[in-house]
């Protein structure tokens, strides 16, 4: 079985109906159960009872102002107690993997977005629908080239530069000390990064969101299966 946790405002998971669809698509790739759950639900003894073969943590449309720091609690607490469990995160997930690793959940009252780069004067919102709480930034959206910087098993087949889906407002600003980055591009310094001796990622990008056109998170993902030892 693998995991797939939604990290979402209990509010817009109810509304959320693409869960389904992700969960598909993860069943299909590794020939495995997915199991959906939302963050609050990340129990540690729950889940270390259910023995995942891996856990994907899901990126996230809310601003995190709007999170209580005690709302991540589980996700910190899930992610200690499983350490060896092949886990990444995405877009919102890796941003919260560099705020539990640099300062941990439980040390701060409020939760800040780290905003990537204000719009230069003239320059174009990319956003076809911009979020007026973000007015005034850059966004990277649609799909972008993104550098490897290292050779690592999530990459592998793929060429040193790869095509993924973007949609953020914010970014990771400082690598945690216990992380490697390993890809990179002009507009976001910390595109992934791994943990240097646990099965962890995290990426800024969403290969889960691939297309036919740009497939090179297809094969990210199976790479992640063949690292959790779901596929051959």
């Amino acid at each position: 079985m693998i995991v797939w946790v939604r990290v979402e405002t209990p509010e817009k998971y109810e509304l959320k109906q693409g869960d389904f669809h992700l969960k598909r698509r993860f069943e299909e790739l590794s020939g495995d159960l997915c199991l959906v759950i939302h963050l609050s639900q990340m129990d540690p003894g729950v889940l270390q009872a259910l023995k995942p073969r891996a856990l994907l943590l899901s990126g996230c449309g809310t601003f995190f102002r709007h999170f209580k720091p005690e709302s991540l609690y589980p996700f910190e607490d899930t992610l200690h107690a499983m350490p060896d469990v092949p886990t990444i995160g995405f877009c919102g997930s890796h941003q919260f993997l560099g705020i539990m690793f640099n300062d941990g959940f439980r040390n701060l009252t409020e939760l800040d977005d780290e905003m990537m780069r204000p719009l230069k004067p003239g320059e174009p919102d990319p956003q076809s629908d911009p979020n007026p709480e973000a007015a005034g930034f850059y966004s990277e959206e649609g799909f972008h080239s993104v550098q490897a910087l290292s050779t690592d098993p999530l990459f592998d087949g793929l060429p040193e530069r790869f095509v993924v889906r973007e949609s953020h407002y914010a970014e990771v600003k400082r690598l945690p000390p216990d992380f490697n980055l390993i890809a990179s591009n002009e507009n976001c310094r910390i595109q992934a990064m791994k943990h240097r001796t646990r099965p962890l990622y995290g990426t800024q990008f969403h290969p889960e969101a691939w297309v036919e056109t740009y497939p090179h998170g297809r094969e990210i993902l199976q790479n992640f299966f063949r690292i959790a030892g779901i596929l051959p």
